[in-house]
């Protein structure tokens, strides 16, 4: 399967630069995968669709201010570090521009209360950094940390708490799980009442997510592993939805990677946490996940992807051309797609 096969043709209009407010007045197009048919609607309107004893699973992860500015000790050059994941205690991986003043043993700078030392490079052509500092590390990355909008957004956010989905919990994100900002705490109090439960499994969004894909042939991809946990409590209504014939909807790309890294059966999961490098393309089989939300994607990307493995490629591209026709803004701010069913077998 040739990469060339997930492009399209997006005008730089068409990508979002600020969020929508409200959060849930964003466009949403259903898309019923077994049929292709396509409607327009509004995202408070999601519910119309859920039916009671369906579970809906979020990604609970929290984004940190993961973008630092310094300088090398050395030289006074200017050096960015974008924080991925935490390894072990004080020590980070992250990517490190520009990666030729960021060689093994560079010390780098963010002002009195806080430096690092570059102590190894990665696979993936980044960096393991070693912090020092004196007080509490979350605080200080707070007070001296960007929030790491994605490069395509060229417009300053002014509330940056419209990045985080209104159920963030975990922090160690490098970027939002961005399905899941378009609801908000009033509607998630109507989807219980209306008898839909939610679920929540973490997976801290890092390189694997958005990092482009290189090789021509998909196949060749590799994935750069995420942390994630899906807890018992989650699991049990997992197994219980499945018993009893409702569905399990995931809420973007991460908790349906999330899922389905947990997963070893069909219809069948268990508690678990750890790292996945898990890449679905097309002629993936899918083991726990019923119906999808998700925003719309790069091309070429691995998120395009997973959905055209979900929903049939050719009902993605028509689904994407027709949203261009309709005027849908695109990428992390932009408005969503709610993929019904899965492609017929």
């Amino acid at each position: 399967m040739l990469l060339s096969e997930f492009d399209y043709d997006l005008p730089e209009s068409f990508i979002a630069q600020t969020p929508c407010e409200p959060r849930d007045h964003s466009k949403l197009l259903i898309l019923d995968s077994q049929t292709g048919r396509i409607e327009h609607k509004i995202f408070y309107q999601l519910k119309e669709y859920l039916k009671p004893g369906d579970t809906i699973i979020f990604n609970d992860t929290k984004v940190i201010p993961a973008r630092l500015i310094g300088t090398k000790d050395e030289t006074g050059a200017k050096i960015e570090v974008f924080l991925l994941s935490r390894k072990t205690g004080d020590e980070w991986e992250a990517l490190v521009k520009p990666g030729k003043k960021a060689r093994v043993g560079a010390k780098i700078n963010f002002g009195e209360a806080l430096s690092c030392e570059i102590i190894e490079n990665t696979d993936f052509g980044g960096r393991i950094v070693k912090f020092h500092y004196e007080g509490i590390f979350e605080e200080i990355l707070d007070r001296l940390g960007e929030t790491p909008l994605p490069p395509y957004i060229h417009e300053k956010l002014q509330d940056k708490e419209r990045y985080q989905t209104v159920y963030a919990k975990e922090r160690g994100s490098a970027a939002a799980p961005t399905a899941g900002l378009h609801f908000t705490k009033e509607m998630l109090t109507d989807l219980k009442e209306k008898g839909i439960n939610l679920g929540f499994v973490t997976l801290h969004v890092g390189l694997g997510t958005f990092r482009p894909v290189n090789v021509e042939k998909i196949e060749e991809h590799q994935m750069h592993r995420e942390y994630y946990s899906l807890p018992k409590k989650t699991a049990d209504l997992i197994n219980l939805t499945k018993q009893r014939g409702n569905r399990v909807i995931a809420i973007g790309t991460t908790a349906i990677r999330t899922l389905e890294s947990a997963s070893e059966k069909k219809d069948f999961i268990e508690a678990k946490s750890g790292w996945t490098d898990i890449f679905i393309y097309p002629g993936y089989e899918f083991k726990i996940v019923d119906a999808l939300v998700t925003n719309f994607h790069l091309p070429k990307s691995t998120l395009l992807m997973l959905i055209s493995a979900f929903s049939g490629k050719e009902n993605i591209f028509h689904a994407y051309e027709e949203a261009k026709k309709h005027k849908y803004r695109f990428f992390s701010f932009g408005d969503a797609m709610f993929l019904l069913n899965q492609k017929p077998k």
